[in-house]
């Protein structure tokens, strides 16, 4: 690989020139055995490694709250008050939702990284500025071919370029453009408009990455988990930051240290010993290789216990309709039937049960598939008596079903097997073929992350087949006459 000595220069002149300007900040703390380190050889960035054997406990760096860059410490609140006002984030009257005054937490907080990032070197952020990454390797921003390496993943539903696309039209660029004289200083060249959507999304990325949940003392990991990409928080109205040094902070599903939040200041804490040349790492909560590549561009093999499967009721559907042999047009009924109910589910998540991490950031405990949801089984048994319904108890098949409990797990077992099945066949490739790819050690890294996504997904999918298998097999071992026994029926199984 060509070495770029001047971008290497770059990067370790950045580094130096943030470090000395955190620990010239009032408050902030830097522990002496610890120092920040290039990981660009194994796609980290820059990460914090021990020099020295740490104890636990230890406080490894301090932030001091008002040196956190947010809506109370930006110059623009005392510039632009009115975008400040969170609770004008509605539309008026009228619909209109480009009005530029109306904010949320997101899109406030772009403005004032964009505001930030305009002043160049007047900007007392700039050494931080200067170290947070200007390009990703979210979804966000591969091209149609990258995408598809992700195949059947459900993830690809969930990048939301398009909300994106129309919150930064809407909230972002009104303000800008009706205050240039505030946001590009005389000496700058304003940007066009597509310079600064683009700007614009880099800003909302680094957010979705890095940035904190002030109010509520979370990080953003924990508290968004079902958000689509960056395009908006829980209520919009919470107040987010970006908090220096804490970012600098790699994570992975174990860890060894914990941000903790205080009134005045924010603290990085020592978990367990640490030993001399170990990198110290953050928890960013137990989420999916899917969904730690949607959110922040990468993947790690600890990650795996938590990945996730999305099962879509259609396919659930017409298993179901072949095992009962229902006609399409009864079966267009049963299904308009079991859609009406307030509490349907169009897709279902296959997960394994996974223990969380331990109070010291250890795994100690496997992740193995166990159940399914309880949801679905209740969706299944509203399926059967719609077919009941509808077919006024003339189908014998739903009919026995809903009166014979045996009878009804078997079908449903069957059905989800089929269901199962036919989802892996959805995927381009097959779990061997992926684990054969893998094992070239590929080169592309963002097809080499998309081909780790799916493989996960897969396997979640092998684990559902053999739990379900095995449920069966007992089954039908079970005399006829032993009666099942509840007690060992976990919840999620209930059909």
């Amino acid at each position: 690989m060509e070495v770029d000595s001047d971008a290497d220069s770059r990067f370790l002149e950045g580094t130096r020139h943030f470090l000395s300007w955190f620990q010239s900040l009032p408050g902030a703390t830097f522990h002496k055995d610890i120092a920040i380190e290039d990981l660009r050889s194994r796609n980290a960035g820059r990460g914090i490694v021990a020099q020295a054997d740490i104890a636990a406990d230890t406080v490894l760096f301090t932030i001091p709250r008002n040196s956190i860059l947010c809506a109370a410490t930006s110059p623009l609140k005392d510039i632009l008050p009115e975008i400040f006002d969170l609770d004008n984030d509605d539309e008026d009257e009228s619909g209109d939702e480009s009005d530029g005054d109306n904010q949320n937490s997101w899109t406030l907080l772009i403005l004032i990284l964009i505001h930030e990032y305009l002043q160049g070197s007047s900007s007392q952020w700039k050494p931080y500025l200067d170290v947070l990454p200007s390009t990703f390797n979210t979804p966000m921003f591969w091209t149609p071919s990258q995408l598809s390496f992700l195949q059947a993943s459900a993830v690809t539903s969930k990048i939301g370029q398009e909300e994106a696309d129309k919150m930064i039209a809407s909230k972002i660029l009104p303000v800008i453009r009706s205050h240039p004289q505030i946001f590009f200083p005389s000496s700058a060249t304003p940007l066009s408009d597509d310079q600064l959507i683009q700007l614009a999304h880099r800003m909302g990325s680094t957010i979705m990455s890095y940035a904190f949940d002030l109010e509520q003392d979370m990080e953003i990991p924990e508290q968004l988990e079902n958000d689509d990409e960056w395009e908006e928080d829980r209520e919009g109205k919470t107040m987010l930051g970006m908090v220096p040094m804490a970012d600098i902070l790699n994570a992975d599903a174990e860890f060894n240290a914990h941000i903790n939040h205080a009134e005045d200041a924010l603290t990085a804490v020592s978990l367990r010993p640490i030993r001399k040349g170990e990198e110290i790492l953050n928890f960013y909560g137990p989420l999916s290789s899917a969904e730690l590549l949607r959110r922040y561009g990468y993947v790690t093999e600890k990650h795996a216990r938590w990945d996730v499967v999305e099962l879509s009721w259609s396919l659930i559907s017409s298993a179901l309709q072949s095992k009962l042999q229902a006609q399409p047009e009864v079966w267009e009924k049963v299904c308009a039937l079991v859609q009406q109910d307030e509490e349907f589910e169009e897709a279902f998540v296959l997960e394994r049960q996974s223990p969380d991490p331990s109070s010291t950031g250890l795994l100690e405990e496997p992740a193995e598939f166990t159940s399914l949801p309880d949801e679905l089984g209740e969706q299944f048994k509203l399926c059967l008596k719609a077919c009941k319904k509808i077919t006024d108890s003339k189908n014998d098949m739903a009919l026995r079903a809903l009166n014979d409990k045996d009878w009804r797990k078997r079908l449903y077992l069957e059905t989800i097997l089929e269901a199962v099945t036919q989802r892996e066949r959805e995927y381009g490739t097959t779990l061997e073929q992926d684990d054969q790819f893998l094992s070239a050690n590929p080169s592309d890294q963002r097809e080499k992350m998309a081909v780790r996504v799916r493989r996960g997904e897969k396997l979640v999918l092998r684990e559902a087949r053999e739990w379900i298998n095995t449920q069966l097999e007992e089954l039908r071992n079970r005399p006829v006459d032993q009666p099942q026994d509840e007690g060992r029926a976990a919840k999620r199984r209930r059909i």
